[in-house]
């Protein structure tokens, strides 16, 4: 039989014994506890490399505070992935570019100047560089638009469903008049932009400054600065607010604020669901913009007019509403947010009055009654305006400048309009007085472009209305009664 060895060296048979049994057990735990104290060593050790020995004293101590040195050592430590301050620098220069380039395109070029030079690693890029000189380049070249010579062009609510609009009911003949489709609006901002056309704001061809010699304010010219062959145009849009009486006629419903924060519109489709793109002249034109940003002047989109009586964007936020509506201050605050928005994105907002009223001959009790109800009702809703388009295109004067004799003019002047807008088929009518700015606006409408065709062209200067025309309308167009 074979004899084992203890540790000590003491031979040991192969019987143990009870005796025996107890010593093995004193043996294993004398070995067990080395082998615990072996462990912990090196879970302090794995510890140690984890956290640093710095920051494994901190925790010990019961420090506060922090180590410059030691957090310069864990900022090394962290793992590439996680070095976002670097990513956010590299993503914020690749930003200003952007933006400088835009700016570029959109002939703000000492914007764009200022923008490359705001940071140092933009400035010394190749593409920086490029900008400033191309800045550089082109701006000994502009050329001043005579702000005398800028045209304005109107649209309705645009024509989204021509089977619907052009169905042989009442209203048919309206929508065939005062309307323009979708397919003939693309068509008009696309010859147009292929002729040089550039949207600008309003308030770009001329704007208020402090009067120093005689107080208050007074009206200046702009100064509109393109490249030679550029000309400056102004666009409007009446009554974006979707009436009841359109509804299930080929029209959006409302303007919406997307999930982008951009305005789209919503449309009810035939299977009763309700999609949100662009279905109107604001996405549309901002969907243009930005295929040929080159179209606008330092962002400049266009003019929204609403009236009030049936609510504002497709919202039904007027006072009679009260009761029916049960979302009116929901839809409140919708009106707001959307109004915001298209500020944001380059639109300006007007009055149209509130129940579209002829201010040029309606008594005065009802111009003032009107009048009030826009400035409380929408005006407040909105954020206020200057810029008062008139319904049916009534103007409160005729082609002479506006004078202090005229009532309505001094009443409307004095609750905050300085833009005033009417309806004119010449190419321009600019008219600037010391204290207000007067444009003639050209609707681009059927009755417009049928006019073309057949009696006398008076839109040769932006397009060529037959090949606009849509073969959908119906034919002949009726006769112009304003918007």
């Amino acid at each position: 039989m074979a004899n084992y060895i203890y540790g000590d060296g003491r031979p040991r048979s192969s019987y143990s014994g009870p005796r025996n049994s107890r010593r093995r057990r004193r043996r294993r735990r004398n070995q067990i506890l080395p082998a615990i104290l072996l462990a912990l060593a090196g879970i302090l050790l794995i510890a140690l490399v984890v956290f640093g020995v710095g920051k494994l004293r901190k925790v010990l101590s019961g420090r506060g505070g922090s180590d410059p040195a030691e957090e310069t050592s864990l900022a090394e430590e962290t793992p590439p992935e996680e070095t976002e301050p670097e990513a956010e620098t590299l993503g914020a220069v690749e930003q200003i570019l952007a933006d400088a380039e835009l700016c570029f395109l959109q002939y703000d070029y000492d914007r764009a100047i200022e923008l490359v030079n705001s940071n140092e690693e933009a400035a010394a890029s190749e593409q920086g560089q490029s900008i400033i000189a191309r800045c550089e380049e082109i701006k000994p070249t502009l050329v001043r638009q005579n702000p005398q010579e800028i045209t304005h062009v109107f649209f309705h609510t645009l024509i989204m469903d021509n089977s619907k609009a052009f169905d042989g009911d009442s209203r048919q003949d309206g929508y065939n008049e005062v309307m323009t489709t979708k397919s003939e609006f693309l068509k008009m901002m696309q010859a147009m932009y292929e002729r040089g056309y550039v949207l600008v704001r309003i308030h770009d061809i001329a704007y208020e400054v402090d009067d120093t010699e005689n107080g208050g304010k007074k009206m200046v010219w702009g100064d509109i600065m393109l490249p030679p062959g550029k000309k400056a145009f102004v666009c409007s849009q009446d009554d974006v607010c979707y009436y009841e009486y359109m509804d299930g006629d080929g029209f959006a419903a409302r303007l919406i604020v997307d999930e982008n924060g951009k305005p789209k519109n919503e449309m009810l489709m035939d299977d009763g669901s309700v999609s949100v793109g662009s279905y109107d002249m604001v996405p549309l034109l901002d969907d243009f913009v930005n295929e040929h940003p080159d179209f606008s002047y330092r962002g400049a989109k266009g003019i929204v007019a609403v009236t009030g009586y049936n609510g504002v964007f497709g919202y039904r936020t007027d006072d009679a509403y009260v009761g029916v509506n049960p979302n009116i201050e929901a839809d409140k605050q919708k009106v707001r947010e959307v109004a915001q928005c298209l500020r944001d994105d380059g639109w300006e907002l007007a009055s149209h009055s509130w129940g579209h009223k002829n201010y040029g001959k309606v008594d005065m009790n009802l111009l003032h009654e009107d009048n009030e109800k826009w400035l409380t009702r929408v005006g407040e809703l909105i954020g206020g305006t200057d810029i008062l388009i008139y319904a049916f295109g009534a103007d409160v004067a005729d082609w002479h400048p506006y004078k202090t004799d005229n009532e309505r003019f001094m009443y409307l002047w004095g609750t905050g309009f300085r833009y005033f807008c009417n309806v004119d088929s010449t190419q321009y009518f600019v008219q600037k007085g010391n204290d207000y700015l007067r444009q003639g606006r050209r609707n681009l409408d059927g009755f417009r472009l049928w006019q073309d065709m057949t009696v006398k062209n008076r839109t040769s200067d932006l397009f060529n209305a037959e090949e606009i025309f849509d073969p959908d309308r119906p034919t002949p167009v009726p006769s112009y009664v304003g918007g």
